[in-house]
């Protein structure tokens, strides 16, 4: 199941959120997209990948932060150049990227070396922006349109932990089951609020997306969606349309 919010008026709890946020007067109004694709690696592959984390050698997650993030990142992470641990990377990377959700949406054409963290008893990570440049998992420079969290562990299995994103019209905290991802834009603010009893297991990672602005990949997504439903000669108009749309925006 996925479902991707329009933010609308007023406090709401939703998990599917475009929104719109205006700063101070003088300032740029900006927009945002909240993605919530639920099973999408499957609730038993996630929790074996859980299980086989267990056996996996971790660090201070703190090493892998900036310089402003690390003052804030308190929990453990699996070592990356750990052989095993490269493996479960490919495997989630290979899932969310052959999900056909996930292309549809996110139009990935580039990943981060995706990251597995741990959070126990009175971990968390403050609120902090990720990067906006990385690189890929061939050591290429990434530009960050897309982050994701990618939950591992039941929501049952621990107390607290939630991926806590500011929203003026409310905060938006998410403490999904195993198997199911929020993917957001990497500009936003965020935050894991502390655990307070079990075990918080999570993938987290970055993408570069073939159309950089959240608002230019929904405008597609609808057209894809329309296409799907129309007879042969609007579906065909629709197949031009899209394809303009995709060579004026799309980037490599």
């Amino acid at each position: 199941m996925m479902m991707v919010m329009n933010r609308p008026r007023g406090k709401v709890r939703d998990n599917r959120s475009n929104g719109r946020q205006t700063m101070a007067a003088g300032m740029m109004a900006w927009e945002f997209q909240l993605i919530i694709i639920e099973d999408v690696l499957g609730r038993e592959q996630a929790l074996a990948i859980g299980e086989a984390l267990g056996q996996a050698p971790f660090q201070d997650g703190a090493l892998t932060a900036g310089s402003a993030a690390r003052k804030v990142k308190q929990n453990m992470q699996a070592r990356g150049d750990d052989a095993g641990v490269a493996a479960l990377g490919d495997r989630v990377r290979l899932a969310l990227d052959s999900n056909a959700r996930v292309r549809r949406m996110v139009r990935p054409v580039r990943w981060s070396n995706l990251l597995f963290s741990r959070y126990g008893t009175g971990q968390h990570y403050g609120l902090h922006a990720d990067n906006a440049a990385m690189v890929d998992e061939h050591g290429w420079p990434l530009r960050t349109d897309v982050s994701f969290t990618l939950f591992l562990s039941d929501p049952d299995t621990y107390s607290g932990g939630a991926l806590l994103i500011p929203d003026p019209s409310g905060d938006r905290a998410f403490r999904l089951a195993a198997g199911s991802a929020v993917f957001y834009p990497t500009g936003l603010l965020h935050q894991v609020t502390p655990v307070t009893a079990g075990v918080r297991l999570a993938c987290v990672g970055w993408i570069q997306s073939l159309v950089r602005r959240p608002d230019q990949r929904d405008i597609l997504h609808d057209l894809e969606g329309l296409r799907d439903g129309s007879d042969d000669a609007a579906s065909l108009i629709l197949d031009k349309t899209i394809g303009n749309l995709l060579r004026m925006w799309g980037e490599g």
